[in-house]
């Protein structure tokens, strides 16, 4: 059975800055204390991506021409020469189903003549594979091995019928057990679950999981690049079941679930020896990282607690040296409209149970989309989601981690354009793979 055992709620602690955020002060540091600081710099100096909307099939494109394209696009904005580059790692979740490709790295030696010859990895972690794959290519960097390294998530998903790539995707979870179990579409069924839980426990409505949709999709058209910029989903919308919306798993609806996408989205990323080698330009730095692994049936795992996937946010914060209060803007692992609710209170955002507050308040809104919110006026600020969510941007599930750094280095760069969130120094990302048993957080800061 699911646990239902509460952990100690964690305290509330206050800011002054712009960026003012009421929120849990800290966690506890649940690991060896050698391991908290990060000191060895890490830098993001580049980022590409696609368009989420593209259907690379229908254009008689194929897995590679993903690749190439997001990491072209990473090494011009990086601005660096391609035989800078020592390593590749490539994060994708189901290439060999959905396409019946793999052996991925070897695309990375396509995208310049110079990168013929390097080293190359493909690391699959569900739907943290892109999170995992930049930890991965961080990590060669931090042992010293490499001091520049592309990354590429990709995933190309339009290639069958839903069902098909539902089965697919099944195998994020306890595909022989869980399948049997929950039947088709089991990932939605598996979110139904946790929702249902949190129900019973905290009172969430049909209503709050619609806010949660409407608000990503409200950021999707902010976003140039995002599947769903021409959405205008309402939270009466999202409320109502209908033909084109039907609970597909109660209580969630079609308008709850992230889409189906094809995509991609690389980084360069450096080491501090590197940089100082080029003219003072903007860089973003890696502050932290936490990495946690859960049981894969979501039966073993304590809903909605996953006590795992907070592991990984103390790590973060304590590598770091930060709080959950400094921090400024995230990207969440919003697959199902749930999960973001639940991501409030595994990063320590809210309390245990008090994500719907938080939801209800607006501070997780953009300003242009907070209006969706009545009576909402936040005392404080903290945007998650701005570039959509998976709900709204997109999620082709390689790409999605490394998407999510790409919209943290537009933010704290000042060039995310309409969406931009002023005076943003501090950013978390939080990927997630499967029902939160693979966990990737990640803070980002403003190099000064």
């Amino acid at each position: 059975m699911i646990s239902m055992n509460r952990p100690i709620s964690p305290k509330i602690g206050r800011t002054s800055s712009d960026a003012t955020v009421l929120r849990p002060a800290e966690f506890a540091s649940s690991f060896h204390p050698e391991l908290k600081t990060m000191s060895v710099p890490v830098y993001v100096l580049g980022t590409g991506r696609t368009d989420f909307r593209r259907n690379f099939r229908k254009e008689g494109k194929t897995i590679r021409h993903i690749v190439l394209e997001a990491g072209q696009a990473a090494i011009s904005e990086a601005a660096i020469d391609p035989k800078d580059i020592n390593s590749g790692v490539v994060g994708n979740f189901a290439s060999g189903l959905f396409t019946r490709q793999l052996h991925l790295g070897a695309f990375l030696t396509e995208i310049d003549h110079k990168l013929r010859g390097v080293p190359t990895v493909h690391v699959e972690a569900a739907c943290a594979s892109g999170g995992v794959a930049v930890l991965t290519a961080a990590q060669q960097i931090m042992g010293g091995l490499h001091d520049v390294v592309l990354v590429v998530g990709v995933e190309q998903q339009k290639t069958m019928t839903p069902a098909e790539g539902g089965d697919v995707l099944a195998a994020a979870g306890d595909y022989h057990a869980e399948a049997q179990q929950y039947g088709e579409f089991m990932f939605p069924k598996l979110f139904a679950r946790i929702a249902r839980i949190y129900m019973e426990r905290h009172g969430l409505t049909e209503k709050h999981l619609a806010l949660v949709a409407s608000k990503n999709h409200g950021h999707a058209r902010l976003n140039p690049l995002a599947q769903m910029r021409d959405s205008t989903l309402t939270v009466q919308d999202g409320c109502t079941e209908s033909k084109a919306n039907p609970r597909i798993a109660p209580p969630l609806k079609v308008t709850d679930c992230s889409q189906i996408t094809d995509g991609g989205a690389a980084l360069v990323l450096c080491s501090d020896r590197f940089l100082k080698k080029l003219p003072r330009r903007p860089a973003v730095r890696l502050l932290g990282y936490g990495h946690t692994t859960d049981f894969l049936p979501l039966e073993k795992k304590d809903v909605p607690i996953f006590s795992i996937a907070r592991k990984a946010a103390e790590q973060a914060y304590a590598s770091a040296n930060l709080k959950p209060r400094d921090i400024q803007a995230a990207e969440v692992h919003d697959c199902f409209s749930i999960s973001e609710i639940v991501a409030y209170e595994i990063l320590g955002f809210a309390e245990s149970g008090q994500g719907l507050k938080l939801l209800e308040s607006g501070a997780t809104a953009m300003p242009s989309v907070r209006a969706q919110f009545p009576g909402a006026s936040p005392t404080f600020t903290l945007p998650v989601n701005v570039g959509g969510g998976l709900m709204g941007d997109g999620h082709p599930v390689g790409a999605t981690g490394v998407r999510q750094v790409v919209e943290a280095y537009r933010h704290l760069t000042d060039s995310a354009g309409e969406r931009q969130i002023r005076g943003v120094e501090r950013f978390l990302t939080f990927n997630m793979g499967g029902s939160v048993t693979t966990n990737v957080v990640m803070i980002w800061g403003r190099e000064k």
